[in-house]
């Protein structure tokens, strides 16, 4: 199911899918700052998740509609428009009820983040989340997996040229050998992780 939502920020949209049978939470998943819902970790997220019995939902920002690479520096005009695209995707795509998890690969990392306790997420799936700025580390950004405020998976490549955050900063860090930020070498490994955890959050029955 596909849903085009109007934000403040112009239109976003969702490409939702359901399990077979019951779905036990709904993972909003979202890009990274100039990609695509089909990068290959986000595919093999929504692949594993699926199959695990969640429902996911994978959200294009309205700046990626509209041709943009950048969402631009300043974090509140994203956030904005994360939060409607949420509360849409929540009540208009049958999955109404299900327990939140927000999902995201580096920008949307942080977006999910941020906004986690905004929409009322349970948890959060930080896929190459961007610690720093590359050659930059004094510009940390590991405040923001802190301030989720819900538990937070951060699945990261030791070979990341944006850093690997710190195991204290976050509910559980997998660092996998041989990643860079595309998280590209093994995508099903990525997608075993998350839907394990998530499975462990959410247990069927």
């Amino acid at each position: 199911m596909e849903i085009e939502i109007d934000t403040p920020r112009g239109p976003g949209r969702a490409d939702v899918e359901l399990p077979e049978g019951e779905a036990r939470y709904l993972l909003a998943i979202t890009h990274g700052a100039g990609g695509g819902v089909d990068a290959p970790d986000i595919a093999a997220v929504r692949d594993a998740v699926l199959a695990a019995g969640g429902a996911v939902a994978r959200v294009t920002q309205p700046y990626r509609v509209a041709g943009k690479r950048m969402p631009g520096a300043a974090t509140g005009p994203q956030d904005e428009a994360w939060r409607v695209l949420i509360e849409k995707v929540r009540t208009g795509s049958g999955a109404a009820g299900l327990p939140l998890v927000q999902g995201g690969r580096s920008n949307g990392a942080r977006v999910a983040c941020r906004t986690a306790a905004a929409v009322g997420a349970e948890a959060v799936v930080a896929l190459a989340f961007p610690l720093h700025p590359p050659k930059r580390p004094e510009r940390s950004r590991a405040g923001e997996l802190r301030g989720a405020g819900v538990p937070v998976l951060v699945v990261n490549g030791d070979r990341d040229p944006f850093g690997v955050p710190d195991a204290a900063d976050a509910d559980t860090l997998e660092v996998l050998p041989g990643e860079r930020h595309e998280l590209a070498k093994d995508p099903a490994a990525v997608g075993r992780l998350v839907a394990g955890w998530l499975d462990r959050r959410f247990p069927a029955g």
